[in-house]
């Protein structure tokens, strides 16, 4: 049996946007589709605040993260300077028109992170006055 799992094709992912791939645990991983139409696949998590990078813009080799703006370079997952950090990268391939993940990957590769939750909206008591 192949290691490589069929997750959807090209022409699912948006020209310059993303696709969410959910898992059996962790954060999904999102895919980036480029201008050129190379895929790529992070954790869907910015390593900054864990920012759903699957919501960010998508500009050359780069997704800019929708909270801070943090950019996060496609290929690597290492966030360009002056920011510092790395969200892990998945191992991607299209065959036939299909993009594929390693499932070892999907299964093993910081399923251990999780996205960060909100705490409770501060009430009117809370402000200062």
């Amino acid at each position: 049996m192949s290691d490589w799992v069929t997750v959807c094709t090209v022409e699912d992912i948006p020209l310059l946007g993303s696709r969410r791939v959910q898992r059996k645990q962790g954060v999904d991983v999102a895919l980036f589709r480029t201008d050129g139409d190379v895929v790529h696949a992070l954790l869907d998590r910015c390593p900054h605040k864990g920012g759903p990078l699957s919501q960010g813009i998508v500009a050359g080799t780069h997704v800019a993260c929708p909270l801070h703006n943090w950019r996060i370079g496609l290929a690597d997952g290492q966030a360009a300077e002056p920011d510092e950090g790395c969200t892990p990268a998945f191992s991607v391939r299209v065959h036939d028109g299909a993009v594929q993940l390693k499932r070892s990957e999907l299964d093993t590769l910081a399923t251990d992170l999780t996205r960060p939750v909100a705490g409770p909206a501060r009430g009117a008591s809370d402000c200062a006055a």
